[in-house]
């Protein structure tokens, strides 16, 4: 259930575009410490925390954003469920992508210690549909080459929008539960790095 995420994950991205340089031509994600959250509540009342890992991705000097999330990272603590939302719900596909374009002049005067918050447009491609997408996203300069960008607030994602009701059914039926939300919590964190160093 990785869609507003990915809203989140195109603003963010593009946020790190902002401690540019005249000498980091490319931000690249820190797929380490990057990660995207998201909850499910089954049953009524029972909730669960689940994410994905496997985010990579650029920001390339003119600010335009491309970044990929591997769907099979996804981590819900239960390993047959991983194997039954790579399958039913995520279809098999191998990933998500995205893309975006970020104006930068307003965001190089960032010195180190610095924060905004920022609103970036983008789209998501998930299971063959370009959705567009647009959050407001939390940014702190680090370092003079490391950027942080979290979700600005709860995210709300909708499996009707992305297309994963059918999914969510058979992971229902599947385990036997009266019901599953069909819509759910997401936050975000990324980090990026100067691909070449500090700005």
């Amino acid at each position: 259930m990785p869609l507003n995420i990915t809203k989140t994950l195109v603003t963010t991205l593009a946020l790190s575009t902002f401690a540019l340089g005249a000498h980091a031509e490319t931000w690249t994600f820190d797929s380490s410490n990057s990660r995207i959250s998201f909850g499910s509540v089954k049953q009524g009342d029972i909730g669960e925390s689940h994410g994905l890992s496997g985010i990579k991705g650029t920001v390339s000097a003119d600010g335009a954003v491309t970044a990929t999330i591997d769907l099979s990272t996804v981590d819900t603590d239960i390993d047959v469920r991983n194997e039954r939302m790579i399958k039913h719900v995520f279809k098999n596909a191998p990933d998500a992508k995205l893309t975006a374009t970020l104006d930068m002049d307003a965001l190089k005067a960032m010195a180190p210690g610095d924060t905004t918050t920022i609103l970036v447009e983008g789209a998501l491609e998930f299971l063959g549909e370009e959705i567009p997408l647009d959050v407001d996203m939390f940014v702190m300069r680090a370092t003079g080459d490391k950027v942080v960008a979290v979700s600005d607030g709860m995210v709300y994602l909708s499996t009707e929008e992305l297309g994963i009701n059918a999914g969510i059914d058979m992971l229902k039926e599947i385990a036997g539960l009266d019901s599953i939300t069909r819509a759910t919590p997401v936050s975000i964190r990324f980090v990026f790095n100067a691909k070449d160093g500090a700005s």
